[in-house]
């Protein structure tokens, strides 16, 4: 494995008044779609569907449509964010490069610690996920349950897992224009097959078949119309992790042709994308079957953690029901590949400024990819989630749970950190004061009401699984905890890189590196 290291340029003036430092990424790799493609992929929309439509139904029945746009406002708030400070500091570190500009090392370095622990709870989950729908597949297309029953035996399970990390790993290793390439053909199925899905709900639920089913109306658009506030704030938080993942275009911000506008208009069109396969795909589902709690009904336990699993035969019937499985895998898997994009580029920038060990800093001569960092996230996610499956099916799950806190608060830091980093513009004209400051502050806002409700509900131990330790919710311990575990790695980096804590490296007269010769 042949990686290329860098240092500083000797013309300080290289690097423009932005301090961004150039990382060796190969530059030019994707447009406007690929970069688009890939935002919609890591999101993993199918997936999503499948795993929220039920529980979000249980908690705010027919309103579901208005919650999901009620999730969607945050996030294109804090996507305007995103990208006026991706024309400004086109870098790969976002979250982490803005915020220590905005706030200083401390605060940027724990936000960039939010995105990277994030990410890693969400690729075990995916690849769980993956693995389970792999053998489910296997299972319909064989016609043997005793084949899909194979996701239930512990040891197949973990070994299938890790052969699908490793895969996804080695694919996001061989660098930006193999994933686009494999992204095309799984973010298209995923599309086509839900769009089939709306189709054949809507037609069965103008035929009536099903019992449950409803007529459209339009107060399931609404978000007022929810009758309890804790139901609406529940159903907000899974919203919310419904998007999670677009700003993953921004992440490739170095490797992408026009790096200054191009992330920031490929994260406005996967939203888009978002919204409107959610939106239909959650009224035509209603439509058909309804929120109800019994039978094919959204919001029935039996079957809410799992939808499409079981409207797949009902809606689509067995040949076609076998796409919505084929989708959902494709969903999972797609994004677990795409998903090693933020993490790795995060460590890389987070290296290259000094605020991690400097062999993260190494990009791949051939590949132009941030080698070791990818390999380190796939090795730290199989890892993961091996000791989490041996340990406790439930501490896998509240671990799970806990995600969304760790979304909420690296998403609120880096709004945030738009208005102040941009303070001094905000007067310049009417579209700096709404687009440099009034929406990120609002989106960065409700994302922290949201931290909050959720930091409170996580205190009782029913939340999540159930379980609990000390009397306290386990899923608190578990957010709050991986929190200050990030605290305790950023006071040992502290001791061996102080001079990115003094506010030394990352600034805005930082020279810019270039690749060695």
């Amino acid at each position: 494995m042949t990686q290329t290291a860098v240092r500083p340029a000797a013309d300080d003036t290289a690097s423009g008044d932005d301090g961004v430092r150039g990382k060796g990424l190969g530059g030019n790799s994707i447009g406007l779609l690929g970069s688009a493609v890939i935002g919609v992929s890591t999101v993993a929309p199918v997936y999503c569907l499948t795993s929220t439509l039920g529980s979000t139904a249980g908690e705010v029945g027919l309103h579901m449509p208005a919650v999901f746009l009620a999730g969607f406002l945050p996030m294109l708030l804090v996507a305007f964010a995103y990208r006026e400070l991706n024309k400004a500091v086109p870098d790969c570190g976002t979250s982490f490069t803005w915020t220590v500009k905005a706030f200083g090392p401390h605060v940027g370095w724990m936000c960039g610690w939010g995105l990277v622990i994030a990410t890693v709870i969400v690729l075990s989950n995916l690849a769980g996920v993956a693995t389970s729908y792999f053998w489910l597949l296997a299972g319909e297309l064989t016609g043997s349950g005793a084949v899909a029953d194979l996701d239930g035996n512990k040891a197949v399970h973990i070994v299938t897992c890790l052969a699908l990390i490793a895969a996804a790993t080695a694919i996001s290793y061989r660098g930006m224009t193999t994933t686009k390439g494999v992204q095309y053909a799984l973010v298209g199925l995923q599309l086509m097959v839900l769009a089939l899905f709306v189709v054949l709900a809507l037609g069965k639920a103008h035929s009536g078949a099903f019992a449950g089913h409803a007529d459209f109306s339009w107060s399931w658009l609404n978000p007022f119309a929810v009758k309890s506030f804790a139901s609406f704030s529940a159903g907000l938080s899974l919203s919310i992790f419904m998007y999670w993942g677009w700003d993953t275009c921004l992440t490739a911000n170095e490797e992408t042709i026009g790096s200054e506008k191009t992330p920031g208009r490929a994260a406005l069109i996967a939203m888009v994308v978002l919204v409107g396969s959610y939106l239909t795909t959650a009224v035509a589902a209603q439509m058909a079957v309804g929120s109800g709690t019994h039978g094919l009904g959204l919001a029935n336990p039996d079957t809410s953690d799992n939808v499409f699993a079981a409207l797949a035969g009902p809606v689509m019937g067995h040949a076609l029901g076998i796409l919505l499985f084929v989708a959902v895998l494709a969903s999972a898997a797609a994004s677990l590949q795409t998903t090693f994009i933020p993490v790795a580029r995060t460590v890389l920038a987070m290296s290259a400024y000094q605020a991690l060990p400097a062999s993260y800093a190494r990009v791949h001569e051939r590949f132009k990819t941030p080698g070791r960092a990818t390999v380190t996230a796939g090795v730290a996610t199989g890892v993961f989630y091996t000791v989490m499956t041996l340990l406790s099916e439930h501490v896998l799950v509240d671990t799970i749970y806990a995600l969304g806190l760790m979304i909420c608060f690296y998403y609120a830091l880096t709004a945030f950190s738009c208005a102040w980093y941009f303070r001094r513009d905000l007067t310049g004209s009417v579209r700096d004061a709404l687009f440099k400051g009034v929406f990120p502050v609002l989106g960065g806002l409700l994302l922290t009401a949201v931290f909050g409700k959720t930091l409170h509900d996580m205190w009782n131990p029913a939340y999540g699984s159930g379980s609990a330790v000390l009397g306290v919710g386990s899923v608190f311990v578990i957010g709050v905890g991986l929190l200050l575990l990030g605290v305790v790695i950023l006071l040992v980096m502290r001791r061996r890189s102080p001079a990115f804590f003094r506010g030394e490296v990352l600034t805005a007269g930082t020279p810019a590196l270039v690749v060695a010769d």
